[in-house]
């Protein structure tokens, strides 16, 4: 009965939180006319509840770790230098370059050569 419950409640914070999420998206069409700054402040509460709300369910809860744990994982990163940047770049430019010489020559020969078979 108890995980029963907890299931019903978490079904329950879905709806709930969506619905709200909706009714900011629906409140910043609705109220068109009021200047952009209140409708964005208004979405952007709204939506915060909407989504603090979805934040307490389970997929909520596993959705927000997972956030957190790409925060941790992106600070690791070890960003190239400008120079690496830079160098790279220059070498895919050549790359595709060459491929697109490539794919014009062969191209080119292969209508050479339909052409000169049908005449």
């Amino acid at each position: 009965m108890g995980n029963n419950t907890l299931s019903m409640q978490n079904y329950i914070r879905w709806i709930v939180g969506l619905a709200i999420v909706f009714a900011a998206v629906y409140g910043n069409s609705y109220y068109f006319q009021e200047p952009l700054l209140y409708r964005v402040i208004g979405v952007i509460i709204v939506s915060g509840l909407g989504l603090f709300i979805l934040t307490t369910t389970q997929e909520g809860k596993e959705a927000l770790k997972t956030v957190i744990d790409s925060r941790t994982e992106i600070r690791r990163v070890v960003w190239p230098t400008r120079t690496e940047t830079t160098q790279t770049t220059l070498i895919v430019l050549v790359a595709i370059t060459i491929a697109a010489l490539i794919l014009w020559g062969l191209d080119s020969l292969f209508g050479w050569a339909t052409a000169a078979l049908l005449g």
